[in-house]
């Protein structure tokens, strides 16, 4: 099989599939039912304060194990095309590649074109089904193995997994969950195929939901939305981009946050209502108390002692 992915969920998930595909001794091997015989990752991308080319996750975790690997800037050319159809996949697992596939490339497997989604489709479709679970105040979400056709995240579907989300999961730690969910969930349908029970089932379309690629701009704060909105806030962009609102023109960071209740009232929203213990945010719909936040070139640190070091006063408006 081939497999192409990009970021850290992706990496995990193909590390899993490689251990998957070793058998337990060598003479063993002749019995190992399927192998990562290509990958396929966006090309290397200068990092760091040197700006040193490195690969992405996925081409990293190929590296290590000597894994062929392409790196394509373009994937609708003859000649990549070419590169993939010599790799002559019975499958092909896509996990988080981050581009609408061609009919050319899903005609590539013999068996099928198989895609790792991180939700339970047909909600959430799109670039950032984690992100949207935790905004919508979901209690759950998980996987869905699904057979990949040219319309978004829309292929028939052949399982879902599911796991709850925590009252404090982040995009972070549950992306970390899903990985292992979704690593899970391949090897399983891979298991079922080889025994010819993989089943496809069609998606409701009426009940399909789309999500779109997170900008930095998404996570401005709007101090007048409910204070539940924005502490899921804190968690759905953490850790990127991060929830961020400002103070007399510069920029915060909000790391961490609490709903300190739900009450209407008549103050201004974004205003400072308290400071001690914690400084607490009066929101369009209750009050939200700041736990962990960060100044620009600045480390994380607890709420309270940075407005105690910025001689900050209640009255004073986030946002503003």
């Amino acid at each position: 099989m081939v497999f192409m992915g990009t970021p850290s969920l992706a990496a995990h998930i193909l590390e899993r599939m490689i251990a998957a595909s070793r058998p337990p001794s060598d003479d063993a091997a002749s019995n190992a039912r399927f192998h990562v015989v290509g990958v396929i990752t966006r090309p290397d991308q200068p990092r760091g304060r040197r700006l040193q080319m490195e690969p992405s996750e996925v081409g990293a975790v190929a590296a290590r194990h000597a894994i062929p690997t392409l790196k394509p800037v373009k994937i609708r050319t003859p000649e990549f095309l070419a590169e993939l159809i010599a790799f002559e996949p019975d499958l092909l697992v896509v996990a988080a590649y981050g581009r609408i596939l061609p009919q050319s490339i899903l005609d590539v497997p013999k068996i099928a074109p198989i895609n790792v989604h991180a939700s339970l489709l047909p909600k959430y479709r799109g670039a950032a089904p984690i992100e949207a679970a935790i905004l919508a105040g979901e209690h759950e979400t998980g996987v869905t193995i699904m057979r990949i056709i040219e319309q978004m995240d829309a292929g028939p579907t052949y399982l879902h997994r599911r796991i709850p989300i925590a009252p404090d999961d982040t995009q972070g730690t549950l992306k970390e969950k899903l990985a292992e969910l979704g690593a899970d969930a391949i090897l399983e349908a891979i298991a079922l195929l080889i025994r010819g029970e993989l089943k496809e089932t069609p998606q409701d379309e009426a009940a399909a939901t789309y999500t779109s690629q997170i900008e930095k701009a998404d996570a401005a704060i709007d101090w007048s939305k409910p204070a539940s909105a924005i502490e899921r806030m804190t968690r759905a962009y953490d850790p990127w981009p991060v929830a961020r609102t400002t103070l007399g023109g510069e920029e915060i960071l909000i790391w961490r946050a609490a709903v300190e209740n739900e009450r209407s009232s008549s103050e201004v929203p974004g205003t400072i209502v308290n400071l001690k213990p914690s400084p607490i945010v009066q929101c369009g719909v209750g009050r939200l108390r700041l736990i962990e936040v960060q100044a620009p070139g600045r480390k994380r640190m607890p709420a309270a002692d940075f407005f105690r070091g910025k001689r900050i006063g209640v009255g004073a408006r986030l946002g503003a």
